[in-house]
């Protein structure tokens, strides 16, 4: 695919996902499903899905364990701001390497936990609904639309 092929699609369908993610959350009542660490997830998800930083496992356990990590150190660690937030992006990207589901976007989420001072229900919504929205349209799009063999089969 070229280059200009490449990233036309990649921005076509990061409007369409977030765009959808940014409707259900401003437009209906069924919560919140934005989180801004997801654009930068789009990079990865449509102008590289080959990438094993792609992969679906790894969009959703990375999302999923740096949000925990956060929520941890905003709520066990009593440390100042300056203190916890460091050592949360620290913890959740040694977390996310050990555990083999590394999400580069999703170092982020700790840093928009602290400074959210955000509830345990953020896991939910928009961490866990917001991944299984990107993940599916990531499927739809790169396998049905784009062709392309995603999730990799390694």
């Amino acid at each position: 695919m070229s280059n200009l092929k490449q990233s036309f699609f990649a921005g076509l369908f990061s409007i369409i996902t977030i765009g959808i993610l940014t409707f259900l959350t401003y437009r209906t009542e069924f919560g919140i499903f934005l989180l801004a660490s997801f654009g930068s997830s789009m990079v990865l998800l449509y102008g590289y899905p080959e990438s094993p930083f792609a992969q679906p496992k790894n969009v959703f356990f990375g999302h999923l364990i740096t949000a925990i990590v956060g929520l941890f150190f905003l709520n066990f660690v009593p440390l100042p701001i300056f203190l916890t937030i460091p050592l949360a992006v620290g913890f959740g990207v040694g977390l996310m390497i050990l555990l083999n589901v590394t999400h580069p976007p999703a170092g982020g989420n700790p840093i928009i936990v602290i400074i959210g001072s955000v509830s345990f229900d953020y896991l939910i919504s928009p961490v866990i609904s917001g991944s299984i929205i990107i993940i599916i349209f990531a499927i739809i799009v790169n396998k049905f639309i784009l062709k392309k063999s995603y999730p990799s089969k390694k």
